[in-house]
């Protein structure tokens, strides 16, 4: 399977990238990624940028970046220069089952191989169908042919093993398209074996950071001379923005993961400290999931009312398991009046009083111990240009009802996003008894 939906073999031939030498250690790295429709631009490659980052957080960094079509000739071509010029190559797509999954016939092709059957595959693979009561298409086990002395890397999750072979003296990995599978091959079969080869030590750990209210700016300068705080160094901190969320992270390599707990456990104390009620989760945690924990550490439960964003937060909160054990009702409406006439109240407007106003009966009405209400209106001005939003936010719970104000710029889905996560970070912020009126750098009046 490849990276995306399947296309038609088209005879592309391959597009080199990013090339420069790899710094910080001798090993010349390649990713090669596969198919046609992100050769096409059809499908955003965001494998590549996964595997890249994760390799550089490692301590390996990429010297080159190929994107190559459905095609056998390009794919050998392909093969052969990145055997050429790197000592790893880490090949991604072109597993699956159909006719223009082509990676393991052209791998054997060049290493100069047979394809044979991996046995202990096939029969993962026939227990896989068999479990869901179907059969196995007879074109998977396509899947279970490899380059003939390959060695196998293991996919618990999906039926597209990998594998790893020789290819002029370079080692090539080859892994999984679909995204969820190639993270899990990568961080434990792949890269465990690239820092071996390597010589690096081979323990490593990514702290996560969750932040919303600050900017990538005003984070490193709150975050200045954090370093100082790791014993003996070797961690690297960094920042990913993806709005309305900011990710700080921390990567280290050690020898032992006592070194790592070690190294980490003082900084992790100290960006807390810093970025102190801006952090809203931490790791594979999400604002929804910690906002459902506080929920149901106090035995809670919740009411949601929203205009403008669409439903945006009832549906971020759904997607967290156990949440329809906690979520009691959820109004979506182009204006409050609407929401206002739902839940039994007069007072309907896009104004904090509204807002106060949906949030204390929708709490009633639901016998829900908290209920949120977000009312936005966007700004357009005389020549038709958004220049932002109001947002009104009412909170209602057995302690009594309070209302968020803020004002955000930027066009509509800028504010929509704004507006849903300040929603849910208001009402975090209730659960764990902190101000919910901190100013947030989005904020505009």
């Amino acid at each position: 399977m490849k990276i995306g939906s399947d296309g038609p073999e088209m005879g592309s031939g391959p597009i080199h990238v990013a090339m420069h030498r790899a710094k910080g250690n001798d090993m010349r790295i390649e990713i090669l990624c596969t198919g046609d429709e992100i050769l096409t631009g059809k499908t955003i490659n965001t494998n590549y940028s996964h595997m890249a980052q994760r390799l550089g957080e490692a301590g390996l960094e990429v010297g080159w970046g190929t994107t190559v079509g459905d095609d056998r000739a390009s794919l050998l071509t392909s093969f052969r220069q990145a055997a050429a010029r790197a000592d790893a190559v880490i090949v991604n797509g072109g597993l699956g089952p159909t006719v223009d999954d082509l990676s393991q016939e052209m791998a054997a092709e060049a290493a100069g191989v047979t394809l044979v059957l991996h046995e202990p595959w096939l029969a993962r693979m026939e227990a896989f169908y068999a479990r869901r009561n179907r059969p196995m298409p007879v074109n998977n086990r396509k899947q279970a042919m490899l380059p003939e002395n390959a060695e196998f890397l293991d996919n618990p999750i999906g039926t597209a093993c990998g594998f790893a072979v020789t290819i002029e003296g370079t080692r090539f990995y080859f892994t999984p398209g679909v995204p969820r599978e190639m993270r899990r091959m990568l961080d434990e079969q792949v890269l465990p074996r690239l820092l071996a080869k390597a010589g690096l030590q081979s323990v490593t750990r990514l702290k996560r950071f969750h932040s919303f209210g600050i900017g990538e700016s005003r984070a490193d300068e709150m975050l200045a001379g954090i370093e100082a705080f790791a014993p003996g160094g070797g961690v690297k901190l960094g920042f990913q923005a993806h709005y309305p969320e900011l990710e700080t992270k921390l990567a280290v390599r050690g020898a032992v993961p006592s070194e790592l707990d070690r190294k980490l456990a003082p900084m992790e104390t100290e960006i807390r400290r810093r970025l102190g009620n801006f952090i809203i989760a931490e790791d594979d945690q999400s604002l929804e999931s910690v906002v459902l924990d506080a929920l149901r550490a106090r035995d809670g439960s919740l009411a949601v009312a929203e205009t403008f964003t669409g439903g945006i937060i009832a549906s971020r909160l759904l997607q967290v398991e156990g949440a329809e054990d906690l979520f009691r009702r959820g109004l979506v409406s182009r204006n409050p009046d609407q929401l206002a006439a739902a839940v039994g109240t007069t007072v309907g407007s896009f104004s904090p009083e509204g807002a106060r106003a949906v949030a204390s009966a929708l709490q009633v009405q639901s016998g829900a111990t908290h209920a949120l209400a977000v009312v936005v209106t966007m700004d357009t001005g005389a020549a038709g240009i958004e220049a932002g939003g109001a947002i009104s936010i009412g909170l209602a719970d057995l302690e009594g009802t309070i209302v968020r104000e803020a004002w955000l710029a930027g066009g509509r889905e800028w504010v929509r996003l704004g507006a849903a996560e300040m929603g849910l970070d208001c009402l975090r912020r209730r659960l764990l008894g902190l101000p919910t009126d901190e100013r947030l750098d989005f904020e505009r009046r």
